[in-house]
């Protein structure tokens, strides 16, 4: 790599650590070609991103940034998966390392927040963004629906009790 590009990557890299939402850092030692891009597919399926990186650039990218303290993760052939939704990549990550073996979860960060293995499949239990919206938007129509159904029950009644009176008369 020449100079040039490595100074392209660190910036990159710095960009990343301290604009994404989240980021993993893990071990993928003995992982496929093939298996690399089914967890690149599947990262990207949830806006998300894989790289390898370089530990000394990362390193370097890693300084003046909120997520300083994971550099002491980047030993060994490691990767980044990151995502703009807090959640996205560590869900990808820890569930794509439940069924391969050789990818091996390190830590991560969260913002000024340094996760280690287990923050890290914490994070990755939590609902998603999209899913806290669904809810929310759930629990502000509910209250609505009840309103209307409240408001509508006393005309229905009245319906109800006006055509009772009315099969009655005419039998």
């Amino acid at each position: 790599m020449e100079k040039a590009e490595k100074r392209e990557l660190v910036a990159q890299l710095n960009t990343v650590f301290s604009g994404t939402g989240s980021v993993v850092v893990a071990h993928y030692t003995g992982l496929t070609v093939a298996q690399m891009s089914d967890l690149r597919t599947k990262m990207r399926a949830v806006g998300g991103t894989v790289k390898v990186a370089k530990n000394r650039l990362a390193k370097i990218a890693l300084q003046g940034t909120e997520a300083e303290g994971m550099s002491g993760l980047f030993k060994g052939q490691t990767l980044i998966a990151y995502s703009a939704d807090p959640v996205a990549a560590p869900k990808v990550a820890v569930d794509f390392a439940k069924t391969n073996d050789k990818l091996v979860i390190l830590g991560g960060a969260m913002g000024k927040t340094t996760l280690d293995q287990d923050g890290v499949k914490a994070l990755a239990t939590m609902p998603s963004l999209d899913q806290l919206r669904a809810k929310l938007v759930g629990m502000i129509v509910t209250p609505a629906t009840r309103i209307a159904q409240v408001v509508s029950a006393p005309g229905a009644q009245i319906a109800r009790v006006l055509n009772a009176y009315s099969q009655k008369d005419a039998a």
